[in-house]
This record gives C-alpha cells, structure tokens and sequence, in this order.
C-alpha cells in the first residue's frame, strides 16, 4: 500500500504520514515501489497503527481494497472476481453461505469458477464480458473472496462494489473519462419525456453512468444494453449494472461499437450516449457503405455523427436519443451535409448548451443533441413533404400531436436552448467529486461534478427539461431572449448549418434594460460620491518627527509566533462531510479581489472521515504566498467562518499585544514583500515568517490601524465603483447595439 493509502487507512492527511516516517524510527520500512512513491506492506502497517493506537482494527472495506490493489494480476482483474462473488451473494446468499462455511481455500476456488459462471450467464447472458475467473486465475484470491464476500454480507453486495468501484475510478482519472451526474440524470430525464423507458442503450456506456442514471430508484424493470471498447471496463460495468439493478434485465458487451456492434438488432426506447471526441480511427474506410449511414457517410474527423447515426439506426421508430456532443459537431463545415438532412428528416429534434464545466472537457459549453428516429408513434415532421404542400399552395397547419394532445408543426421545427445564459451564477461551483457519487445522479438541489464554472445546476437543469417538454408536446415554444427559441429547419439551411444555439439566440435586454441600468448608474454616482469621500490624503512629512522605517526595532512573523503574539496557519486541508452544510472557502483569488468567499471543499473519499478545515475568524489576518503581490486581508464579520482555501497563510494576533490591522498594513508594504519572497522560474512565493514589523506599542500601533483601516475602505469603494463602471458602459454598448437604448 501507498502513504496516500496508509493516511486513508487512518483517516489522516497524507503530511501526517510522512512525518510519522520522519519522527517514528519504527514505522515500517517500504517493501516496493519507489523512492518517491513507496509501497509498504499492509500487515506491516497494520500493525503499526495498532501499536501506536492510531486505529483499533483495520476497516472490513479498507481491507478488501488493499487486497485489491495488492493482487498479483492487477486491480482491475481482482476487481473484477471480487464483483462476481458479491453477485453471487447477492443472487444466492444460501449458497454462498454453506460455501463460506465449509470450504478451505482449495475447495472455495475450485469450486467457484462454475457457480460464478452460472450466476453470470443468468444474470448478464451467455456472452458477458466478466471472463478470466478460472480456477488459476481464482487460486491466490482465496482471501480476497471471503473478505469481500464478508463485506457483502456487512454492508450488502451493491454497496460493497459500489465503494470499491468508486475508489478503483478514483485511483485511475486519467484512465477513465467519466459522465458527471447532473447531465446524465439531465440526459435520461429528456429521454423519458414520453413516457417510462423500457429498453434503453448506451452504446459506449464507459462505467455505466448514463444506464445506471436510466433506472430510477423506483423504476419497472427494464431492459439495460450497453457496449463498451475496454473489456475490463465492460466486465466491471456489468457488474455495476447487475448489483444495482436487481430486476433489470442487462446485457453489457466487449467490442469496439462501430466496427462490432454487438446488438445490430435492436430497437430501443431510448439510446443515450457519451461518445469519445475528436476520434479519427473510428473506420471511416472499412464502413464506407455500412447501412447505418442513412444520412450520409461522415467524414474522417467527424466521428461524432456517426455515434449520432448509430444512435438512430438503433431507436425504435418515434424513440428518443440524446448525446453528449462537443460544440463544433454544430458548425463543423465537414458535417453541414448531415446535419442538413437531419434537419430536413426531422430526425434532430434540440441543440441545448450546457454551461462551461458541466461535463469534462470542463473549458468548453458541450451540447446534448436530442434526436428522435422518424415513425411510430410521435412521427417527426418531414421536410421535403412540407416544402411540397407549400409548392402547392397550401399553408402548413398545426396538426394534433398524437401523444400529447397538443398541436404540431407539419414543418420540423429545432429547439435551440442555452442553459448558460439563464443558469444564475452559485456559490458553489461544481467540482467533480473524487468519489464514485459522479457515477450516478445527484439528490435533488445537488450540483453536477465538473469544472471551475459557478452556475445553478437546478436551473440548468429545470430550463432544458421545461423547454424541451413544452417544445416535444406543442411542436413549437415561445421565446424567450438569450435562452430559448424553436427554429423551423428550412431557415438553418444555409451554407453552413451552423446548429449552435448562440447563433440563432436574440440577446436578452441589455443588463436588465433601461431601468437596470438607470439603477446601476445611480449605485455608481452614490459609489463614486463616496469613494471621493475617502481619497486619503498623503499626510504631512514625518522625516522630522519619526525615524524612517529601517530604524524602528523589527521583529518578524515567524518570532512573533514562537513568542505566541499570533498563531500561523496554512490554508488548503478540509473536505466536505455528508449532508451538505460545508462552509465556503476563501480563494487566494477572493482574498486578492476583495471578494466573498466563492469557493467550495472537495468532496470526501469514499470511505474516509472528512477532514476539518481552518475555519477563519473574525480579525484574522489571511496573506496570499504565490504571485508576488503585496495583498494582507483583515477578516470581517460577514467573511468569518469560512474555510481557509490553498495557498494562504492565516495570522490570528493576539489583540492584547497585536492589532490586525497594524499587522496587515504594514504586511502589505513592497519592500517588506521584496525581501521576504523567494523567486522560482515560474512563480514567487511569499516566506510569511520573514515578513517584517516594527516593534511599537498597542497605543502607537492603533495610529497607524486607523489609517490603514480607511486606505482598505477606500480600496473597496474602488474595487466596487470599477465592477459597476464595466457593467453600466458593457450595458449601454449592448443596449445600443441591440436596439433596447436610444442613443438621444
């Protein structure tokens, strides 16, 4: 095991362990590894622990996991026959029981290997891709199969593999590209519009994001297909699949989809789909004429409309797909031919953009493309057959839509929708969660795990869904300026077909309109007042009366903190707990900015305690130590409270002898911040404990408090006259420009 995984065994920080290798002459020495990253053994430390009273006794969990990472052919292969006998508890609890009991190793993994192989030809189909669990291949697992099968019975099976998966992810980012939860839950509640869903396919369905999101906790059986490229990936989603979804009827298999698609039969309610990006070995030469390119053969980079046409050659006619796209599959020159004639079929039914950071890659606004395969019950209008009746002389009429009752447009219409635009900005940005909980989607008011972006991810979501419903049921939706609007398809027909929602979009009214506007120049003329109410003057010449700086007695941070004048504290450790209620955290961008606490704690690792964080209090003195610029923040009362976030350093005085303003003042000064940095070849960092202050009465240090306490008020009144000058001036160009203002 790694230190990383020792500080999680003992629910401590990964400082912690490597001082305890520093102070302890008796810790355990490494048994593998590397230099820079040691293994140990786990009975070694184990034991170690237990002597130093660290922990009582190694969790039932944490102990399979290590067995898990320790097994001689790999995580994953382990993984995986850990899997497979937690099904088996699950399906037949008697048998594992009287095997549990009566089998010595030999015995247990000789015998395993066929009812495994019963259980999961039952369970997932003869074809299933959890192959390998031979009786060779089970025979140094013996341990590890009583450990999980007796976690199994602890915790029960789906919630054992639950934790081992998640923690597998977890210690593999940048094997797997995971769906974050919001938009997978976003995904199959647009796919369910219509009604419950009955078989569903996820033809690259990766760890089983998007099939897991498809089954409701409450949801009829279903049918749940999936095809994934990795076979270990495979193996160890259709175990996800088949713990989860006791009643579900799941078929996972191991094969490249485009070239192999394992289920060229099927006709499904719903196709939901995260495809790879940017894939240019996907088979455009050998699947030149391949059936499936009904709306025409992609072009090399365009692999993305060929997961768009796989995705229909699979529905059923009138079901739904929805894919995960990255924005150029909507303007790409090379794919106007296709996505033209699937505006013309109406086959694409919605392009709506997530905002920044949704969904990885978090820098740009992917979109989710909603499809429908035209037929069946809820027939997609036909343009061809539309443009014919108006050749004709007829004008296209509304005609009742056969599922809702509403009214639909003979001519296909495309809902265009940005989720960004109308998503107010949050508190709590939605950083990806280090643990499996990305897997599946979030409880209600939860944010999606991606990205730095801040937005409201119940808005997001409540403006796609409403949107798409109103537009599914009606044919058509009233507009609404920046977020929403229905297009009929004969007017994208350009050279382009350029589908991206901002380009058809009208903008919403400049800043609010004309009265926002008139409210934000008065808050600025009051800002601006006031402001000039603070200009401090320069002062008169001190050379006379005071010696200069340099002569003053010094003293700095670090002999002040060993003299106990203040304490020191470095910001980054905390994790957030169950539940919700984590306080936010103070940025080094905050602090530097002048800002509220924008911040969020990461999420804690599945099976760890949380980690408290350094909470700041009120008259603490918060200093930035990377970026080289002179920035000391006195905490008020409405910052107080919140976590101490990375690359910040906490003074809290002791006010009987130091007054925090006096401290941050002369914190701030640049010759103090010049001899106190150190410079490496990208960035300088600030050494707090050499920093500098003269040695001064409370009486004389108060003098200067008040007039540092001013210069900050003044700054703040700057920093908030600059933000509105930018929003009047950005609102007035846009008013202008969009016909909202008059220019007299």
């Amino acid at each position: 095991m790694t230190a990383a995984g020792i500080a999680r065994l003992a629910g401590v920080g990964r400082a912690a362990v490597s001082n305890w290798r520093r102070r302890h002459a008796d810790f355990p020495k490494p048994v593998g590894g590397t230099e820079t990253s040691p293994a140990f053994a786990l009975r070694d430390v184990e034991q170690w622990l237990r002597d130093q009273g660290k922990i009582a006794e190694v969790p039932a969990r944490e102990r399979v996991w290590q067995q898990l990472v320790g097994h001689p052919a790999g995580a994953a292969a382990a993984l995986r026959q850990a899997g497979a006998v937690l099904l088996l508890v699950q399906e037949r609890p008697a048998a594992w029981r009287q095997l549990r009991a009566a089998a010595d190793d030999a015995e247990l993994t000789g015998v395993l290997p066929a009812m495994l192989e019963s259980v999961l030809a039952g369970r997932l189909g003869p074809e299933h891709p959890v192959r390998g669990l031979t009786r060779a291949a089970l025979a140094p697992s013996a341990a590890l199969v009583r450990a999980a099968g007796d976690l199994a019975t602890a915790d029960g099976a789906a919630a054992a593999y639950d934790f081992l998966l998640g923690r597998h992810l977890d210690a593999n980012p940048r094997q797997y590209t995971l769906t974050p939860p919001g938009p997978a839950a976003l995904m199959a509640e647009l796919a369910a519009s219509t009604g419950p869903l009955g078989t569903v396919l996820d033809p690259a369905c990766g760890a089983g994001a998007l099939l897991a999101a498809a089954r409701p906790a409450d949801a009829a059986p279903l049918a749940l297909h999936g095809q994934e490229i990795d076979p270990d990936l495979a193996a160890l989603t259709a175990l996800r699949l088949a713990l989860e979804a006791p009643g579900a009827d799941v078929r996972v298999r191991a094969a490249d989809t485009l070239r192999a698609d394992a289920f060229p039969q099927l006709a499904a309610d719903a196709v939901l789909v995260h495809p790879p990006f940017n894939e240019r070995n996907w088979g455009h030469d050998e699947l030149a004429y391949d059936p499936r390119w009904e709306y025409g053969l992609p072009a090399r980079n365009e692999s993305e409309l060929a997961w768009v046409q796989h995705a229909l050659a699979r529905l059923r006619p009138g079901g739904t797909a929805v894919l995960l796209m990255p924005p150029a599959a909507a303007s790409r020159r090379s794919g106007r031919r296709i996505r033209a004639d699937l505006l013309r079929r109406g086959a694409l039914r919605a392009v709506i953009a997530l905002p920044a950071g949704a969904a990885p890659p978090n820098n740009i606004p992917l979109h989710l493309w909603v499809l429908r395969k035209p037929g069946g019950a809820h027939p997609s209008p036909d343009l061809p057959q539309a443009l014919h009746s108006v050749r004709a002389g007829e004008t296209p009429v509304p005609s009742p839509s056969p599922l809702r009752g509403g009214t639909t447009s003979t001519v296909p219409h495309l809902l265009v929708v940005d989720t960004a635009a109308s998503a107010p900005k949050s508190s709590a940005p939605p950083a990806l969660s280090t643990s499996f909980e990305r897997g599946r989607p979030p409880a209600q008011g939860g944010t999606p795990a991606a990205g730095r972006d801040k937005f409201d991810w119940q808005t997001v979501r409540a403006t796609a869904v409403d949107a798409w419903r109103d537009f599914d049921r009606d044919g058509g939706i009233e507009e609404v300026p920046g977020v929403c609007r229905s297009l009929a398809a004969i007017d994208l027909l350009g050279d382009d077909v350029d589908l991206a929602p901002a380009r058809h979009l009208p903008p919403p009214a400049a800043a609010g309109g004309p009265a926002e506007l008139a409210r934000v120049h008065d808050r600025l003329t009051a800002t601006l007042a006031r402001t000039a109410e603070l200009a401090p003057h320069p002062g008169t010449d001190t050379a006379a009366a005071q010696p200069p700086t340099g002569r003053w007695p010094l003293t700095t941070v670090g002999e002040l903190a060993r003299s106990g004048a203040l304490v020191l504290r470095a910001g980054g450790p905390g994790t957030a707990g169950p539940g919700g209620g984590a306080p936010a955290v103070l940025t080094d961008h905050d602090v530097m900015g002048g800002l509220a606490p924008s911040g969020t704690l990461p999420e804690t690792p599945t099976g760890t305690s949380p980690e408290e964080p350094v909470l700041v209090q009120e008259g603490d003195v918060v200093v930035p130590v990377l970026g080289g610029g002179a920035t000391a923040r006195v905490v008020d009362e409405a910052t107080a409270g919140s976590a101490l976030g990375r690359n910040l350093t906490l003074l809290r005085p002791d006010t009987a002898a130091l007054d925090p303003w006096f401290l941050a003042g002369f914190l701030r000064g640049t010759a103090n911040n010049r001899q106190a940095s150190s410079y490496a070849s990208t960035a300088t960092r600030l050494d707090v404990r050499r920093l500098q202050l003269p040695r001064l009465p409370l009486v004389e240090q108060r003098r200067y408090s008040r007039r540092f306490a001013d210069l900050a008020a003044f700054e703040s009144a700057l920093r908030l006259a600059s933000r509105l000058g930018e929003q009047l001036v950005q609102g007035l160009h846009d008013g202008l420009t969009d016909g909202s203002v008059d220019p007299d």
